[in-house]
């Protein structure tokens, strides 16, 4: 006979228990605050939605992470989210239809079939600010640092900043005219930064172009991969250069308001390389071998809700960041209030709720293990005293 344990949860699927629970659940205000300064506005979409509407037009990455269901009202199929942009995305296009600038932020769980990488939760909390209607790069600069200052105000310091742009690996795409089997060999293999995969889906291509599409793997480092990335494809994919251009640009803004900020560049990375079209970013921490936010512009999703709209955001994990919040002091203790049908100690429990203290009223004949002071009559009034245990 097999025992069930009954207590366990699915791998990947965890519970927040109290004292990991306030500091998620602080964090969130604190950012959705952080969020609201600086124009975003809060929207909470559904946990679950029509596939046709949740994973049009997203890649098969989504596609695959995705939980699905049969609605037992419509025999349609519904997905549970693997990701809240793209309903954010819907929004904006179809639910407001806005004119002009668009700004707003969430915070949500999702779930995923499966992880996302080895140590990654299946149910993470993601919080993050999308922007709508507006192309530029000042947009994504914007972006930027307001993850950074998301990063920033959970406590975290060494934030590295990884910059790359789509458009860098379209033209030489391009230049390239593989045919559809080859391309995607290629992109399997430079997804994977794996050389020897790459030399092998490049075995009947000419030479020069070969040379081209391998040499995306080493431009990856500080500022200087920017002006080697000019000169390796200036004449054989000039079309990457704009792209290089606004790498330069977004690298001199970030350093003329943050000079100490680690930028590191990667022109072969391809995260979400079918759901993004432009500048990409995520930003890394010591001690976490993951990206802990990331993003980027992703024009134009909102065509499949009646409504193409330039777009650029980021997104995060609220438990991933409280696993790397630095330690904080504890709040002072709680306060027992006796167990007596006294109006003026209702009144006196009631006023020093209102002035955020934490009053437990006491059940049987101790006080609450967390309480640290009482509630005294004395004087003929109800008085807060330290509690001798």
């Amino acid at each position: 006979m097999v025992t069930v344990e009954r207590w366990q949860l699915p791998d990947g699927v965890e519970e927040v228990l109290p004292a990991q629970a306030a500091v998620v659940e602080n964090l969130r205000r604190q950012l959705l605050d952080l969020y609201h300064g600086w124009g975003y506005q809060l929207v909470i979409p559904p946990l679950v939605e029509f596939t046709e509407s949740l994973l049009i037009g997203l890649g098969k990455d989504l596609d695959l992470l995705t939980f699905r269901m049969t609605d037992q009202l419509s025999g349609r199929t519904l997905g549970v989210r693997a990701d809240i942009t793209p309903q954010v995305a819907r929004i904006d296009a179809h639910s407001l239809a806005q004119p002009g600038i668009t700004r707003l932020c969430y915070a949500g769980s999702v779930l995923h079939t499966r992880p996302k990488s080895l140590m990654a939760s299946r149910s993470p909390i993601q919080i993050g600010a999308e922007l709508y209607g507006d192309d530029s790069l000042a947009a994504d600069l914007e972006i930027i640092q307001l993850m950074l200052a998301t990063l920033a105000s959970a406590g975290l310091r060494g934030v590295t900043l990884d910059l790359g742009h789509v458009g860098v690996y379209e033209a030489v795409l391009a230049a390239a005219q593989l045919d559809d089997e080859c391309e995607q060999a290629v992109f399997d293999a430079l997804q994977r930064k794996s050389r020897p995969d790459l030399a092998v889906a490049l075995g009947e291509v000419p030479a020069p172009v070969a040379a081209m599409i391998t040499g995306l793997l080493d431009l990856h480092g500080d500022e200087q991969v920017l002006a080697r990335a000019r000169q390796q494809l200036a004449e054989q994919a000039p079309g990457a250069l704009q792209a290089v251009e606004a790498l330069e640009s977004i690298a001199g803004a970030l350093r003329a308001v943050q000079p100490d900020l680690q930028l590191y560049f990667d022109l072969a990375e391809l995260r979400g390389y079918h759901y993004h079209t432009g500048v990409v970013f995520a930003a890394y921490v010591p001690g976490h071998g993951q990206a802990l936010a990331n993003g980027g512009r992703y024009n134009d999703v909102g065509r499949v809700f009646g409504r193409a709209r330039p777009a650029t955001g980021f997104a995060t994990d609220l438990k991933a960041l409280m696993t790397l919040m630095p330690p904080t002091e504890s709040a002072g203790g709680a306060i027992d209030a006796p167990s007596t049908p006294d109006p003026d100690l209702l009144a006196a429990v009631r006023r020093l709720r209102e002035s955020g203290e934490v009053v437990i009223g006491r059940l049987g004949d101790d006080p609450d293990p967390r309480c640290d002071r009482t509630l005294v009559f004395q004087g003929a009034t109800w008085q807060v005293q330290p509690l001798n245990r």
